[in-house]
């Protein structure tokens, strides 16, 4: 049976990445350590080649494309771009407890907030699934067989957590730097139900490097948000619930 391949990868480290600041619309580059991060990732894992490229137009994602795929001649998808955090761009988590008390509110809570200025999270999530949607189509309609697509860590989170299989949550498909999913498109299936298999990490997690800085920050950040949304006592009370990290593959 015919079948598409789409490799989502998430842009590499920047300074805000480093410092815990929340950094949506700001069009920030990588720093030198997401550089050489992306740049070991790199020489010690192949990352897979596709007849098409796509990505969001802000820095961070054209240059983590440059150096993973110096050849590629992307397309910029504009709705790929991450959400904008308003006036909570460039702040931390810790700040803005300090300062801002619907940030407070919100992270115990768990109830959708839009900081002042900011975008709103279900805007962000339509609009992004709707360029995803563009791009599966466009490979369908073209025969495309492959494409990649470098993005934003919540740009690929509402992708998979709306048509990835198996199901999980947003919060459960974060990634870290310059590492991400590969999902295969069965045609009938996608014009039936719009969704797709996660058959494969980027890199395969065995290949994962277990003590990079990206994989530090975001098992620290996956931790918050259990933490914020109660994540963590559902999954005592549900221990059978499947880890997207380890997709099933094609027997």
């Amino acid at each position: 049976m015919q079948s598409y391949t789409i490799h989502l990868i998430r842009h590499g480290l920047t300074e805000g990445n480093l410092l815990g600041q929340y950094i949506g619309s700001t069009d920030s580059s990588l720093c030198k350590e997401g550089i050489s991060e992306l740049k070991k990732l790199k020489q010690n894992y192949d990352y897979p080649k596709a007849q098409a490229y796509f990505c969001s137009p802000l820095k961070r994602c054209k240059e983590t494309m440059k150096i993973l795929y110096p050849d590629a001649k992307p397309i910029l998808i504009r709705d790929l771009r991450e959400i904008s955090f308003g006036e909570w761009e460039g702040k931390t988590a810790k700040e803005l407890a300090a300062k801002d008390p619907h940030f407070a509110e919100w992270m115990e809570s768990g109830k959708a907030y839009t900081p002042e200025g900011g975008e709103s999270g279900g805007i962000f999530m339509q609009r992004t699934c709707l360029a995803f949607e563009k791009i599966v189509n466009g490979m369908l309609r073209s025969g495309t067989k492959s494409a990649v697509i470098v993005a934003h860590g919540g740009s690929l989170m509402s992708i998979l957590s709306t048509y990835g299989l198996p199901r999980a949550k947003f919060y459960d498909w974060m990634t870290q730097s310059g590492c991400g999913y590969t999902m295969q498109i069965i045609p009938g299936l996608w014009m039936r139900s719009m969704v797709a298999e996660v058959c494969e990490t980027i890199p395969p997690r065995e290949k994962a490097d277990p003590d990079d800085i990206s994989r530090q920050i975001i098992n620290a950040a996956r931790e918050a948000a259990d933490e914020a949304f109660g994540e963590k006592d559902k999954q005592k009370e549900d221990p059978q619930e499947e880890n997207p990290e380890t997709p099933k593959k094609d027997s």
